[in-house]
C-alpha cells in the first residue's frame, strides 16, 4: 500500500541514508542495530512512497540508482546536522559525562608516549576518562571514537584536526654497541624490519645514500613496540621515529647512532569528530597532545638526540 503525500516516511528515508553510505543493506543494518529484513522493508516504503527505484543491487553491494544518487546526496547534510544537534542538545542534559575514546592508528606512539601521560591529561581535565584503542583500519563514520590520532590514515567525515608531530628517525642500538662509533655500526650489526612501516627503512637509508645491500636485514617484528626489548638487549640496530624511543635513550637503555637523524617527511595528525558525544573534550584532548608532543621535542633537542 502506498503512504499518503503527507505522511513522509522519516525512518525510511534515515534507513535509505545508511544504505547509501555503507553501499550495503547488511552493513547498513548493523549500523542501525535493526536487521536486514526491517532495513528492506523501509527502503520498500521509501521506493513506493517517492514513485522511484533508489537502489539496485550489484553482488553482493548496493549501487544507486541516478535518482537514488541525487536523493541520498540531497537528504544526507540535513540528517547528519539534525542527528548532531539533536546530540549536543542531549548532551546539555548529561554534564556529568566525562568520558571519551581515542583510535590511534600508531601503536607504539599510543604504548611509549600517549598513555603513559594520560593522568596528566586526567588531571588537567577535572578527572576526565579516556579509553585508548589501536587500530591499522580504515575508518568509518560508524566507529566509536571521539578522536583519531593517526599518521596515514584518511578521515573524510566532519572534524577539526591538529599537526601533533612531524616524524623525525633515528637509528638506536643498546649503548655496549653503538657507544663511540659511527654509521659504520650500520654495516656490521643488523637492522631490524617493522612490517607495518614499511616506508621506514628505505627512506632512512636514502636519506644517508645507502642502499639495502649496504646494511644486514635482522629479524622482522609488526609494531615498534615489539622490537623494543630485542634492540635494547641484543646485538641488532633499529631505525625508528625518534619521538617513541626518545625516553628510552634519556634512560640509558637505548643510544643513537651519531648522525642518523633524519626527517621521514610524514605528519601526525590527531581528529577530533563532530559525530562526538562529547566534542568540547575531544578538542581538549587535541590540543593537550600537542602540548605533549612539543615539549617531547624540545625535551629530545635539549638531550641532543642526534
Amino acid at each position: 500500500m502506498g503512504s499518503e503525500v503527507g505522511d513522509v516516511p522519516l525512518n525510511a528515508i534515515r534507513a535509505f541514508a545508511m544504505i547509501a553510505r555503507e553501499r550495503s543493506v547488511t552493513k547498513a543494518a548493523e549500523a542501525l542495530g535493526t536487521t536486514q529484513s526491517s532495513v528492506s522493508r523501509y527502503l520498500a516504503v521509501l521506493e513506493d512512497y517517492l514513485g522511484a527505484e533508489l537502489v539496485k543491487r550489484q553482488g553482493r553491494y548496493t549501487e544507486l540508482t541516478d535518482f537514488g544518487r541525487l536523493f541520498a546526496n540531497s537528504v544526507a547534510e540535513p540528517l547528519d546536522h539534525i542527528s548532531f544537534t539533536a546530540r549536543r542538545m542531549r548532551r546539555r542534559e548529561r554534564r556529568e559525562i566525562n568520558r571519551i575514546v581515542v583510535n590511534s592508528s600508531l601503536p607504539t606512539f599510543a604504548y611509549t608516549l600517549l598513555i603513559p601521560n594520560l593522568q596528566e591529561f586526567s588531571t588537567e581535565m577535572g578527572g576526565a576518562v579516556v579509553d585508548v584503542m589501536s587500530s591499522l583500519s580504515l575508518p568509518s563514520s560508524t566507529d566509536g571514537f571521539d578522536v583519531l590520532v593517526t599518521r596515514d590514515l584518511a578521515l573524510v567525515e566532519p572534524s577539526d584536526h591538529w599537526e601533533i608531530y612531524h616524524e623525525h628517525l633515528v637509528c638506536v642500538g643498546a649503548p655496549g654497541h653503538v657507544a663511540g662509533k659511527g654509521m659504520a655500526i650500520t654495516r656490521s650489526l643488523p637492522i631490524l624490519t617493522i612490517t607495518s612501516r614499511p616506508d621506514i627503512l628505505p627512506t632512512w637509508l636514502k636519506a644517508h645514500d645507502l642502499t639495502s645491500d649496504d646494511i644486514k636485514p635482522g629479524a622482522r617484528y609488526d609494531h615498534h613496540y615489539m622490537a623494543l626489548p630485542a634492540v635494547t638487549t641484543g646485538q641488532c640496530l633499529l631505525v625508528a621515529p625518534e619521538i617513541v624511543v626518545g625516553n628510552l635513550v634519556r634512560s640509558g637503555l637505548l643510544q643513537v647512532v651519531p648522525n642518523s637523524r633524519t626527517p621521514s617527511g610524514m605528519q601526525y595528525r590527531a581528529y577530533a569528530v563532530d559525530r562526538s558525544d562529547n566534542p568540547e573534550l575531544a578538542r581538549a584532548f587535541c590540543r593537550w597532545l600537542v602540548r605533549l608532543c612539543r615539549k617531547e621535542a624540545l625535551i629530545a633537542e635539549s638531550s641532543k638526540i642526534e
